[in-house]
């Protein structure tokens, strides 16, 4: 059992030399699109971490404390949540937010117009703080969903819609 326990010890493995340094490997966040087939309503939620978003304040809202315990910086957060991720042709408007735990959930509203039969998603996120930042985009209409993946620093992408 020791020579079990050192050769885990040497390979690594040991439960408590790696495993919290190993726990948090990226930063990532979801952000899923949905669109009423019928009337053209777009709601975009975001869920992301607040220990991948308070650092980011540091950038995002340089002048207001890096805790999203402050309202200048959560305003700041809405702000270029706002700005950075955008659906081309729908204007997109703040509708609230909820922190809890380690979740931050900001939602926007909109609305397309007509019947496009693909969008043009801007969706890439943190990257003035974390290179290695993931930002899944679900995209849900007619009970389909399409999928895409920005890296920081990726330009739009387009992803086509199933029609109604």
């Amino acid at each position: 059992m020791r020579r079990l326990a050192a050769l885990l010890l040497a390979l690594g493995l040991g439960f408590g030399v790696h495993g919290p340094a190993l726990a948090h490997r990226g930063h990532a966040s979801l952000a899923v699109v949905e669109i009423d087939a019928r009337s053209g309503a777009v709601t975009v939620t975001h869920r992301l971490l607040a220990h991948d978003v308070e650092p980011a304040l540091v950038d995002i809202a340089p002048d207001a404390q890096p805790s999203l315990d402050d309202p200048e910086a959560v305003k700041a957060l809405v702000a270029y949540v706002g700005q950075r991720f955008r659906i081309e042709g729908v204007r997109l408007a703040p509708a609230g937010q909820q922190l809890a735990g380690d979740t931050v959930t900001l939602r926007f509203i909109g609305r397309l117009k007509g019947k496009p039969a693909q969008l043009l998603i801007s969706g890439a996120l943190f990257g003035e703080t974390w290179d290695d930042h993931l930002t899944q985009v679900n995209i849900r209409r007619a009970g389909i969903t399409r999928s895409l993946t920005f890296a920081a620093g990726d330009a739009p992408k387009p992803v086509a819609l199933p029609q109604p």
